[in-house]
């Protein structure tokens, strides 16, 4: 009844619904995109491409896109290039003084940024586009195209494809500006959701019909899945709190010596990097298989195998060791430990027992290290899980994907930071929110 009484209270809010109703509009629209094929190819003969990409690099891909991949859609390469490409210019922003620069001047330094990244978006779907269309000449029968392998055709999918990509980082922003949670996040989530069905009808046919374990195993499976769902949640949320104490201003606006004011708490995440770790070690994860495919070594042929299953063994262990070092690298970005000490300093704060300044800075530094590292662990084993769940339960690999990596913490992420959206605007509306984080309150009249 309660969860029924707070589906009442959202529609009770005239903005809140409206900006519920924009975001499933919206997120619909993705949807029916994805399903739109290229101009030129037979939706037909898409068989060899869907078979393709049920496992692998190429399924992964194809998870990320919802399916969009594997049906030569117009927004085949979703909303990957614009990830990438904000994960370059964030990245650019550590050395690149003119990038520092921008950072520092505000909102208008965001939009310049932000206009940056949408033309590194353009070059790098220019790029992926033509990569693309040829891997459907290699995979497709030729009876597929129906204008045939022509300068034309690939000019004009590359131009869609394109197109596709900007349009698709478009609903993002105005899911994010109209609408409620993160667009481009809520795209991927999205992406991610509609193969789940898929995945999971067949995992249940393989283990109901084809007696690969019975019922009792996709029972198994769920219990399994539920207690990672559950593991992700408080690795997501949980937070070291380090306590601050104020000093209390006096009626002439200085401090008063020894006596003080109330505690707060500086919440340092236990996964303050969250899935930019397993991205950056993805993408790092296509270059051994890369350069290793040049040789045509036995050698080479045996690198390009290993790194090419993303359930094997050497893949998984390669992967989990970068997610760590990158964990460290990004949390050592996002969580300026000095810019605390300083702006604590300066409100006239301070950590118990620690003095202000570079002992605050290095205290923090100290404390976010000892954190980051049973985080890092955890993330790593949740991002290799969907290979153990394989290789122990034989689970397939469509359905395994769930069970961990990128796709189940963007699910999970994405989930609770619209959830905390919703949250507040019941409680700023005097309604109980939907976390238990929220105070019980009624309705005011």
């Amino acid at each position: 009844m309660k969860f029924i009484n707070t589906i009442k209270n959202i529609w009770k809010i005239e903005e809140l619904k409206n900006r519920i109703l924009v975001t499933l509009g919206l997120l619909l629209v993705y949807r029916f995109g994805a399903q739109v094929v290229l101009p030129g190819v037979d939706a037909a003969q898409l068989a060899n491409l869907s078979s393709q990409t049920e496992s692998g690099l190429l399924g992964l891909l194809n998870a990320f896109t919802g399916g969009a991949f594997s049906n030569a859609s117009v927004f085949a390469l979703g909303i990957m290039p614009y990830i990438s490409a904000s994960i370059v210019v964030q990245l650019m922003g550590i050395a690149v003084p003119y990038l520092q620069k921008l950072q520092k001047e505000g909102e208008s330094g965001r939009k310049r940024i932000n206009q940056i990244t949408r033309w590194l978006t353009i070059a790098i779907t220019l790029v992926q586009g033509p990569g693309y269309i040829y891997n459907l000449f290699a995979t497709l029968p030729s009876g597929a195209f129906l204008l045939g392998d022509t300068v034309t055709f690939v000019a004009s999918s590359v131009i869609i494809l394109t197109t596709g990509t900007i349009f698709a980082m478009w609903l993002g922003e105005r899911i994010t500006d109209k609408g409620i949670g993160n667009g481009i996040s809520l795209l991927i989530m999205v992406g991610i959701i509609a193969r789940l069905p898929i995945s999971f009808a067949q995992e249940f046919v393989s283990r109901v019909f084809e007696s690969n374990g019975g019922l009792i195993m996709i029972l198994i499976e769920l219990v399994i899945w539920f207690a990672i769902i559950l593991g992700s949640v408080m690795l997501v949320m949980a937070v070291r709190q380090i306590p601050v104490q104020y000093a209390r201003r006096s009626a002439s606006g200085g401090y008063e010596k020894n006596v003080f004011g109330s505690r707060q708490y500086i919440p340092l995440k236990l996964n303050a990097s969250g899935v930019m770790p397993i991205i950056f070690a993805q993408a790092i994860m296509f270059i051994p298989a890369a350069v290793a495919g040049l040789s045509s070594s036995e050698t080479a042929q045996g690198v390009t195998a290993a790194f090419s299953d993303i359930f094997g063994f050497w893949y998984n262990v390669v992967f989990a060791l970068l997610i760590i070092v990158f964990t460290y690298f990004y949390t050592a970005i996002t969580v300026p430990t000095n810019k605390m000490a300083d702006d604590l300093k300066r409100s006239g704060g301070f950590i118990p027992g620690i003095r202000p300044g570079s002992e605050t800075a290095d205290f923090l530094d100290r404390i976010m290290s000892q954190i980051t590292l049973p985080g890092s662990v955890f993330l790593a084993l949740i991002a290799v899980f969907p290979a153990i769940v394989v290789k122990l339960l034989g689970v397939q690999q469509g359905w395994a994907l769930f069970f961990g990596g990128t796709s189940l913490l963007i699910m999970v992420g994405v989930a609770i930071d619209t959830m905390q959206q919703v949250n507040s605007y019941l409680l700023n509306r005097h309604y109980d929110g939907l976390m238990k984080t929220g105070k019980n309150r009624k309705a005011v009249a």
